[in-house]
């Protein structure tokens, strides 16, 4: 069933926005008595059926609701911003449709970008979520400085990595990632991360990881971070 976006949801009548609305009635060609299912993307789904469809607004009747369990396991991918937007929303779009709970932008010693809006990020979140049929949509945060996350406290209890290029990395992330964690993995721009800066990382803390043996881009490597964490938690 076609799942669709909307963040304030009312009982017993609800009505998507103009976008959602636009979408439903001409491209999916919805009509008058057909069911749709709604979520407000904090886990809750709500079987509907059409009141009206109407491109402006268009009026739903809510028939029953469903409250998803959150996962037990939390997956939090700090990553530098690629030079070209497009291949960061083609990554936050393809870790959305395999599972991540948070993303943080990252400003590093040799980021190619110090900064990217998130406004397009998040539209390509919740598109994707919708796509896949995820009732929950991951937080995205603005950019941060490695040192903000080094010294940040919301990360207690959390298993840390730093992924980069080392030809003799001992420990893979896969092996050693723990199932049924919270996790907090670090990954850099093209050019990597400075030395010092993976100094820094492993004195407060995170273990350094490879991803394979294959040198990846940023974006791959983001993704291929996300699908190794699911595997494991499967």
């Amino acid at each position: 069933m076609q799942l669709f976006f909307q963040e304030k949801i009312e009982l017993p009548i609800s009505y998507l926005d103009e976008e959602e609305s636009r979408h439903l009635v001409k491209v999916l060609r919805k009509k008058q008595g057909d069911p749709i299912r709604l979520t407000n993307g904090n886990g809750q789904v709500f079987d509907c059926v059409i009141l009206e469809a109407n491109q402006k607004k268009t009026s739903l009747k809510i028939l029953n609701s469903t409250e998803i369990p959150e996962d037990d396991f939390h997956i939090h991918i700090a990553i530098a911003p690629t030079k070209s937007p497009d291949r960061m929303e083609w990554m936050v779009e393809k870790i959305t449709e395999l599972g991540f709970h948070e993303l943080t932008l990252l400003e590093t010693m040799n980021s190619e970008r110090s900064f990217l809006k998130t406004d397009r990020l998040n539209k390509k979140v919740i598109s994707a979520c919708k796509q896949s049929l995820k009732y929950r949509i991951p937080a995205l945060h603005p950019t941060k400085k490695l040192t903000e996350i080094y010294k940040s406290k919301d990360f207690s209890g959390y298993q840390k990595f730093i992924a980069y290029v080392d030809e003799d990395h001992e420990n893979h992330l896969f092996d050693i990632a723990k199932q049924g964690g919270k996790y907090l993995i670090l990954i850099g721009p093209e050019g990597d991360f400075d030395p010092k800066e993976i100094n820094e990382a492993i004195l407060a803390g995170f273990q350094p990881v490879s991803l394979g043996n294959s040198r990846l881009r940023t974006e791959t490597a983001g993704m291929a971070a996300v699908q190794m964490l699911q595997v494991l938690n499967r």
